[in-house]
């Protein structure tokens, strides 16, 4: 099938394609800028600004795809609160733009969402549990979820929680981050008191391809399944790298006041991306091996 992919030189956009590829998909990867992905094969790279009707148009009649992965985003919450008008603009309008220019061909349209549209108050969610955001991040990707709802065509939305993994574009994440910093002689301080299911960036691309094969339509919540607070996470990576854990110091919200509100408790209950997808994610210690390539012995 022929495959376009926004966000394609992010963090899961280079994981993504290569696992595309992999499958013989035709690959149409789109992003702002210069092609920063790490994908050996043969793929097609195309400029495009999903915030503009014309870009789309341009991009999607020469291609017409028959799947349209919308990985695409502004995820950063703080700067979503500071800039809510860019915050709307790409996260909600841009996918409203997306899914005018998929109904004309009947794409299938996939929607990567986030753990953030729930509030946090209990935590390990269901697909049919109620949003509500804390934040305008979590606010802009659940307007644009309820905008694909309303989509013609089949649909799917995924929503993730606290993707890590080997960073491909240069762009570090949680746990690459504390690493080089800790490594550096650098304090780190990092929340005890939230709690995620933490999503091997690998995992959650095996899952969106199954969800392409499969034509499996509907709400999906695909993470790990080990409930961690991001301090645990990095104490865990810090004993199995030896680090200082004198420098990662453990803190509350009440520490430090982030200009977005975080949800307390996410992660989510997997049951059903195990039943429909066969989603089987590696355990959380194994996503530390494979991300800082430690082989396991055992």
């Amino acid at each position: 099938m022929r495959v376009l992919v926004t966000g394609a030189n992010g963090f899961l956009g280079n994981y993504l394609i290569q696992e595309l590829i992999k499958r013989k998909h035709e690959v149409i990867a789109t992003g702002k800028g210069n092609c920063r992905i790490k994908a050996n094969d043969t793929f097609v790279y195309e400029e495009m600004d999903f915030t503009v009707v014309q870009s789309v148009k341009n991009v999607f009649s020469t291609y017409k795809p028959d799947v349209v992965v919308h990985a695409g985003a502004m995820s950063k919450p703080d700067e979503c609160e500071d800039n809510r008008e860019l915050a709307f603009n790409v996260n909600t309008q841009g996918t409203i733009n997306l899914l005018e220019a998929a109904k004309a061909i009947n794409s299938f349209f996939i929607f990567i969402s986030t753990d953030f549209v729930f509030d946090g108050l209990k935590g390990m969610y269901k697909e049919d549990d109620i949003p509500a955001p804390v934040n305008y991040y979590g606010q802009t990707k659940l307007l644009a979820e309820e905008k694909v709802k309303e989509y013609a065509g089949e649909w799917s939305i995924v929503r993730t929680v606290l993707v890590y993994g080997r960073p491909q574009s240069g762009r570090e994440n949680l746990l690459s981050l504390v690493k080089t910093k800790n490594e550096n002689g650098e304090v780190f301080k990092i929340f005890t008191d939230q709690l995620r299911t933490p999503t091997y960036v690998k995992d959650l691309a095996l899952a969106i391809v199954s969800i392409i094969d499969k034509k499996a339509i509907g709400i999906f919540h695909i993470s790990g399944a080990d409930q961690l607070s991001p301090y645990e996470m990095v104490i865990r990576m810090a004993e199995m790298f030896g680090l200082n854990k004198e420098l990662i110091l453990p803190i509350t919200k009440d520490d430090l006041k982030e200009k977005a509100l975080r949800p307390p408790l996410t992660g989510f209950d997997i049951s059903k991306a195990k039943a429909v997808l066969n989603y089987s994610p590696i355990s959380f210690n194994e996503g530390l091996r494979k991300t800082f390539e430690i082989k396991n012995e055992n």
